[in-house]
């Protein structure tokens, strides 16, 4: 029997063909396992006894190369698998867009609101004065007491409220605003001033305040004495439809044309009342020298040719 040599005792070849052996063994031992699972894809070819040359030439280690390891299809459940998750991510994905989409539309929503909330409404430009009674009221100058305001006209219990409204200010005048009048059928030609109370009428026409100015939509409310303080608009009872009154300010003129005249009580103040177009309403006492009653002119802008 032959005597069993240990790892010392062998060379160099020797110990290079065991290992090549077990290395052989191995992959014999992996291609019977891929055969019996279904997973070789091509023959390992037989090889007869390996040369020493082939054995010199080859690295030891080297491991199995990549082409000969056996590939594998990935089964229906894998397939679907993965069908569904990529469903679920593109839903994610739309589900997403959603949310930012609707989300823009809230912010956007909720700006609208605060604007709406902040924004104030356009008001209608009014008079700032309501009155109580039409303006250029006064005694006639041949009564006992002689010119002065006619208290008598004013409703009792509204006389605390017209003395209070006689300070109200006059407001500083701007280059919109009427500085003079003239009515030619009639031989007016006077200034204009800003206020209609009692020392404002010894100065010449009034304007009420807060009324608009020439020109401009609404109803321009201008008075002046009959009878007292120049007796500017004497002679208003004169004028026909189609006169002109003339409006200047520092900047233009404005013609406005005789619509209607009528007599009113000095109580009938919606005659001042703000109109649509624009308007200017002359007002005095009448008749001349009793002045218990009001003459009231309205003239419309006339139109530029």
């Amino acid at each position: 029997m032959a005597r069993k040599r240990s790892v010392e005792d062998l060379t160099v070849s020797e110990l290079r063909q065991l290992l090549v052996e077990k290395r052989r063994t191995e992959r014999r031992g992996r291609m019977d396992h891929y055969r019996r699972t279904g997973r070789v894809i091509r023959a390992e070819n037989a090889g007869g006894p390996i040369s020493l040359v082939d054995l010199r030439s080859a690295p030891i280690f080297e491991e199995e190369a990549e082409d000969e390891r056996p590939s594998r299809r990935p089964s229906k459940r894998q397939t679907w698998l993965s069908r569904f998750l990529l469903l679920v991510e593109g839903l994610a994905v739309a589900g997403l867009i959603f949310v930012l989409f609707n989300g823009a539309n809230l912010v956007r929503s909720l700006n609208e609101e605060v604007s709406a909330a902040m924004a104030q409404p356009t008001l209608t430009p009014t008079p700032l004065i309501s009155a109580v009674v039409l303006p250029s009221g006064h005694t006639p100058p041949n009564s006992a007491g002689g010119v002065q305001p006619n208290e008598a006209e004013i409703p009792e219990h509204l006389r605390p409220l017209v003395q209070s409204m006689a300070e109200i200010p006059v407001p500083t005048p701007g280059p919109q605003q009427a500085v003079r009048i003239q009515i030619p059928a009639i031989g007016v030609d006077h200034p204009v001033v800003q206020g209609d109370g009692w020392e404002q009428l010894k100065k010449g026409v009034g304007q009420h305040i807060g009324t608009p100015n020439p020109g401009q939509t609404g109803n321009m409310v201008l008075s002046a004495h009959n009878d007292v303080f120049g007796e500017i608009f004497r002679d208003l009872d004169r004028l026909n439809p189609g006169d002109e009154v003339v409006l200047f300010t520092n900047q233009r003129t404005y013609t406005y044309v005789v619509q209607e005249t009528k007599i009113v009580e000095p109580t009938q103040v919606e005659v001042m009342a703000p109109t649509a177009d624009p308007v200017v309403t002359l007002i005095s006492c009448y008749p001349y020298l009793v002045d218990n009653q009001r003459i009231v002119v309205s003239a419309y802008l006339k139109a530029e040719s």
